[in-house]
């Protein structure tokens, strides 16, 4: 008796056909037993499903194993294909076709759902297929699968974990890299949508009710603060909370029950009744539908045990509602974005005070001799939120002089302009006494380190005497005046440079120099020529290359020598003023 093994199954050429059973049963003919095989407990008793089909893919027979995993008794599979059996599994028939013809064995994956429920959902078969030739049946197929339905749900489950993981990397690169807060709110959204939602919106709780009554007792008031939606979806922004650029919150609605319990509230595939615990307005559950919207979840923004805003999300169309794993990773961005904006906000506040503060000091110099007209400008820098410890200031003298001020407090934010504004009262004071700038600076210097302030200074004293056309200089550690000449020329008047302010060492000199009748003197602080990578001493000479018209308005010069120094945003505060001698010191100013 010839016998042939397929996959360790074995034929027999002469065996005995029989009729194939509609019970699943093997027929005689199909899987004959073999010496030392039992081949036909092998194939009834494995847990692996085998099958076998003719030329035109229809079942001649499957073992137990395989009636079992598909919930379909054997009978329903006999003469039939397999997607006419289980239309919800994806038969691989190109590859069965390519088998039958080339007779080389292939592996093959079928994949969907079958008549039994599965925990994991959409289900994974991997299976080799051989071409056999069977008596009287022709060439035919065997295949012999194995389920790897958990093994792949281990592989896609550690991606996902993979790609959590690359997002909460990338919050802390792409979230905060400014001090603004609408500009960390709108990257909060930017890196939430799409990757984690369809839909993202944040707002802030509002503490402060400037320019707006403040909300009814009861409420809490959150203000729109920045919002992504995908193209098509951009009305529903727009139209949340209502036209106005807040929205007052009450007890009992999902967004209050978030800020006040620290905890996020979820809404899958939620029903109106559920959209209207989101929403202030039962009206705007509409809002939702329209938009496809299935799924909301709202997530605290707390810093520092208190809450700061919260992030709304929300999927839609054909996206999954969110699960647990969503949950979690959507609040491990939201309190690492939760301290961003926080800081951002402090920051913000504290800069708004300094700000303030320094312009009430700035707003205008004092009024110099009627001898001399004077300019000033004050811009924070561009790159920090913090202001600086710049200042200026002109003293009118006895016998028509003017003494000019120029300093700077080391440091940023609110401590320093507090700072300032102490040295500007306290050197007001000492230039009373009308002594020389030298001795001026050097008392300056004495009593601000007695007082312990603990801030160092530059200073740049300068005294213009229209009388004698002079000017004498002294400067504390600061960049040496220029003058602009009648015929547009600068020069810089390089003068030797004492320790700064609050050293305690003293030791200033001062310079004369002639200042005729048109020049305009100018004294500045390092933000205006500092540049990244260039010496400072360089930065100033740069000043001697430029021409400016001496004429006009010193409003009007100072603009024109900003215009032409900027180069994007100032890097530090820029303090400058300008004194000039008047034509005619009897004219108003």
């Amino acid at each position: 008796m010839d016998h042939f093994l397929i996959d360790g199954i074995g034929f027999d050429e002469d065996s005995e056909r029989e009729p194939v059973s509609g019970q699943g049963s093997m027929p005689q003919w199909l899987f004959p037993e073999c010496e030392g095989l039992p081949s036909r407990r092998f194939v009834e008793e494995t847990l692996a499903p085998i099958s076998v089909l003719d030329e035109q893919l229809r079942h001649l027979y499957v073992n137990p194993a395989w009636v079992k995993v598909s919930g379909v008794p054997a009978s329903a599979f006999l003469g039939r294909t397999l997607g006419e059996v289980l239309p919800d599994l994806q038969s691989p028939d190109d590859v069965l076709v390519e088998v039958l013809a080339d007779g080389q064995p292939r592996e093959a994956t079928i994949s969907g759902t079958t008549g039994v429920s599965s925990p994991l959902g959409q289900r994974l078969w991997r299976a080799v297929y051989h071409r056999v030739d069977l008596p009287g049946q022709g060439a035919c197929l065997c295949g012999i699968g194995v389920e790897i339905s958990s093994l792949r749900r281990y592989l896609d489950d550690l991606e996902t974990a993979h790609q959590r993981l690359a997002l909460l990397d990338a919050a802390a690169t792409r979230v905060g890299t400014t001090l603004d807060v609408e500009t960390t709110c709108q990257e909060l959204v930017d890196l939430l949508a799409p990757s984690l939602t369809d839909m993202a919106a944040v707002a802030l709780v509002e503490d402060e009710f400037t320019g707006a009554p403040p909300p009814p007792p009861g409420f809490l008031r959150l203000s729109k603060a920045r919002g992504v939606a995908p193209s098509g979806m951009e009305w529903l922004l727009r139209q949340l909370g209502g036209p106005g650029p807040h929205v007052d919150v009450p007890r009992g609605v999902a967004t209050r029950q978030c800020l006040d319990t620290g905890r996020p509230w979820l809404g899958n595939l939620a029903s109106d009744e559920l959209f209207q615990k989101v929403t202030v307005d039962p009206e705007r559950t509409k809002l939702f539908r329209a938009a496809g919207i299935h799924s909301l979840l709202i997530a605290p923004l707390n810093a520092t045990g208190r809450p700061v805003g919260i992030i709304l999300l929300g999927r839609a169309g054909a996206s999954q509602p969110f699960n647990d794993d969503d949950l979690m990773t959507i609040q491990a961005l939201a309190d690492r974005a939760a301290l961003s904006i926080d800081s951002a906000r402090r920051y913000s506040y504290e800069h708004t005070m300094a700000l303030e503060l320094q312009q009430a000091l700035l707003s205008e110099p004092s009024t110099p001799h009627p001898a001399v007209e004077v300019a000033a400008r004050y811009l924070p820098s561009g790159r920090s939120v913090l202001v600086g410890g710049d200042w200026y200031d002109s003293i009118p003298l006895a016998d028509s002089r003017t003494l000019l001020v120029m300093g700077d407090v080391m440091g940023h934010g609110f401590q320093a302009a507090v700072a300032m504004s102490q040295y500007r009262s306290l050197l007001r004071t000492i230039a009373a006494s009308g002594t020389s700038i030298d001795k001026i600076l050097g008392e300056f210097d004495r009593q601000v380190a007695q007082l312990g302030l603990d801030r160092l200074a530059t200073c740049l004293l300068a005294v213009m005497d229209p009388r004698a056309g002079t000017c004498t200089a002294a400067s504390a550690g600061h960049l040496p005046p220029a003058v602009l000449r009648p015929g547009g020329i600068i020069e810089v008047l390089w003068l030797p440079a004492g320790p700064p302010i609050g050293t305690g060492l003293g030791g200033y000199q001062s310079l004369t120099t002639q200042i005729d009748c048109g020049s305009t003197l100018l004294l500045y602080t390092d933000g205006l020529v500092e540049r990244r990578g260039t010496d400072i001493d360089i930065s100033v000479q740069a000043l001697e290359a430029l021409s400016l018209s001496a004429d006009g308005p010193l409003d009007d010069m100072l603009d024109t020598l900003l215009a032409r120094l900027a180069n994007g945003a100032y890097e530090d505060d820029v303090a400058i003023l300008a004194a000039r001698q008047r034509a005619d010191p009897l004219a108003p100013p």
